[in-house]
């Protein structure tokens, strides 16, 4: 039997309300591993991926190779270094709208493989409905 919509909606106000009580909700970090990279075969897991020992140890030096990079640009001073949208200026390539000559209407059709009149014929790709 359905509850009825006032019951339901005080059921969720109480919910939403022991909720808050609670507080904010504890974040995992069980994915750092205990040196300064990723534990790349938890992550494996969570993918379902599965990696052979070669790859894992592949994975895991590339990954800590690249996290030592990031280590050393948060250790720039960029205090001084004004924030930016767009590093390099945006602007717009236009060239002048002229006329060209173009090929004649005889030399283009003599290079199709089938024509209609003055038109391409290309084979159908929708189907004609009955």
């Amino acid at each position: 039997m359905q509850q009825p919509r006032w019951t339901r909606r005080c059921a969720w106000r109480e919910h939403r309300r022991r909720l808050r009580r609670r507080g904010p909700k504890r974040r995992s970090t069980r994915i750092l591993s205990s040196g300064s990279g990723i534990d790349v075969r938890y992550v494996a897991r969570l993918a379902r991926l599965d990696l052979t020992e070669e790859e894992a140890t592949l994975y895991q030096r590339q990954l800590d190779h690249l996290l030592e990079h990031v280590e050393l640009l948060q250790r720039l001073d960029v205090g001084q270094v004004a924030p930016t949208a767009q590093v390099v200026p945006l602007t717009n390539v236009l060239r002048d709208d002229t006329t060209r000559p173009s090929l004649d209407r005889a030399q283009v059709m003599a290079g199709a493989p089938a024509r209609e009149g003055a038109f391409f014929r290309v084979s159908r790709i929708i189907e004609e409905q009955e």
